[in-house]
């Protein structure tokens, strides 16, 4: 898959693709399902599928401080797109001017005179354009206009709730997991480095691994999670990202501030069960699977190390390990 960060990376002879558009943070069952759809309509028509993508997200400029919480970074979201069969992964630049662009201006600019659209697919919410001014009306009328074609997608929905990175964003911070899972088709991923802490956890007999991560990123809420540790399998670089693969590793997670020790700063640390290495420096990922309790400040030391044998052991009763 070709990855391209502006139009002006767009490659000088670019012919005719099919194209959807949208911020597609955490590549969910919905944004798969469009995605896919846009990928078989250009095989089927002997096209390119291209996927238009924004950075940053585009609450932060139009509303600054409002930036949504992350589900996925750019790295994620394109392997993740990638795996859909998509050929190209277009980033582009979220600024104040591009904010101020009329709909017809973005759809030209945009659509015919770089990416030469047959087809462009969204989903029916979808909106663009000063003000969020364009909709599938405007963008079907423009395609009339320009020549291509446009079809709007109803959203994927489950028992009646419909699948949304905002859906799923309520879902990761009341700590239900569980339901961004399904919604996700996968489980949440956090992303960062492994840095030093306290060391508390190994004088505990519970060495964790201390993830650091990105701002804005989407952390569950305050608990302890079972899930899995995930590095690249040649230990350099972000797991899943240079084809080489990835070791997952069975883990008991902590979110939270520690209140045991009077902490203050939120983290994100992996206990990996049966394995003692030094992951300090590496680039890791964290799994959350199962939500196993909220955060609790015990009386005494003793009180929690009793329980983080417990919680170690419904950790390997829950993920097999």
């Amino acid at each position: 898959m070709q990855r391209w960060r502006g139009l002006e990376a767009v490659p000088n002879g670019w012919g005719r693709s099919v194209v959807t558009v949208g911020v597609f943070d955490g590549v969910h069952r919905g944004h798969q399902q469009l995605i896919g759809h846009a990928v078989r309509r250009g095989r089927e028509r002997g096209l390119p599928a291209v996927v238009v993508t924004f950075d940053p997200h585009p609450a932060e400029v139009v509303r600054p401080g409002s930036h949504p919480a992350r589900l996925t970074g750019l790295t994620r979201r394109a392997d993740l797109v990638a795996e859909l069969g998509v050929d190209a992964f277009c980033v582009l630049p979220f600024t104040a001017e591009l904010s101020r662009t009329p709909p017809a201006e973005f759809a030209h600019e945009v659509l015919v005179e770089r990416l030469h659209a047959a087809d462009v697919v969204v989903g029916r919410n979808f909106t663009f354009g000063h003000r969020a001014q364009g909709d599938v009306a405007m963008l079907t009328a423009l395609g009339e206009r320009f020549g291509f074609g446009v079809e709007g997608l109803d959203l994927i929905s489950d028992d009646g709730v419909t699948f949304s990175s905002t859906y799923i964003r309520s879902c990761i911070d009341a700590g239900d997991v569980e339901a961004a899972t399904a919604a996700l088709g996968r489980p949440h991923r956090v992303e960062g480095v492994v840095v030093h802490g306290d060391r508390r956890g190994r004088e505990l007999g519970f060495p964790t691994a201390n993830v650091s991560t990105p701002p804005f990123t989407a952390l569950p809420a305050d608990g302890v999670y079972a899930g899995w540790f995930a590095i690249a399998a040649t230990g350099v670089g972000a797991p899943g990202a240079g084809g080489a693969g990835e070791r997952r590793l069975p883990a008991a997670i902590s979110v939270g501030t520690n209140p045991t020790f009077s902490g203050r700063e939120r983290t994100v640390e992996a206990y990996v069960l049966d394995v003692d290495e030094d992951f300090y420096g590496f680039e890791v990922a964290v799994d959350f699977s199962h939500r196993l309790r909220g955060q609790e400040r015990f009386d005494d030391v003793d009180a929690l190390v009793t329980q983080m044998h417990k919680d170690v052991a419904r950790t390997r009763e829950l993920l097999g390990g």
